[in-house]
């Protein structure tokens, strides 16, 4: 059972102009290494990840578009929520095809509170693709999200991260 769900619509790096994000959320947006290195920073070690949910499931057509996937194919889903100095500061959406839990992927599979970017980041095949950006509505309000399209070793990953009001306001009180 999905606890966010992915939007329609994400923004090539040529049109992020077009949502206007604050220079602070522009900045974590655009973040070209490790996401969960540098949270850990702002939190200042204080930093966990919690499952939120993990499942085999389809992915949104969307998200099977962008990762060439036939409709229909089941991939593992993985939604947690990135939690720093006590509060959510990201909700992050992991779609894992079968094709990529193979071979050195199968470290992927059960991931439980580790952190998927820990793990890809360290791996000298990772390679990311252009960070698209969208806005969407979430429980605590309209907020902006990124998405990258990853290549470990050889096989697709898609993680979309959401950016959570408390990570600015942790990021004002400093």
């Amino acid at each position: 059972m999905p606890v966010w769900t992915p939007p329609r619509h994400w923004l090539s790096p040529q049109r992020h102009w077009q949502l206007a994000p604050p220079r602070a959320v522009r900045d974590w947006l655009r973040e070209p290494g490790s996401l969960t290195a540098r949270l850990v920073r702002q939190a200042r070690g204080e930093f966990r990840v919690e499952l939120l949910a993990q499942y085999w499931g389809r992915p949104a057509p969307e998200e099977a578009r962008r990762m060439k996937l036939s409709p229909g194919r089941y991939a593992l889903i993985r939604e947690v929520a990135l939690i720093g100095q006590g509060e959510p500061w990201v909700r992050a959406r992991s779609v894992l095809p079968v094709t990529s839990l193979a071979g050195p992927g199968r470290r992927l599979r059960k991931l439980g509170t580790r952190s998927l970017g820990h793990l890809l980041f360290r791996d000298p095949t990772l390679r990311r693709g252009p960070i698209e950006i969208t806005r969407l509505d979430q429980p605590e309000g309209r907020v902006f999200a990124r998405r990258s399209h990853l290549v470990f070793h050889g096989r697709p990953v898609l993680v979309a991260e959401c950016f959570l009001p408390a990570l600015f306001r942790a990021r004002d009180a400093r």
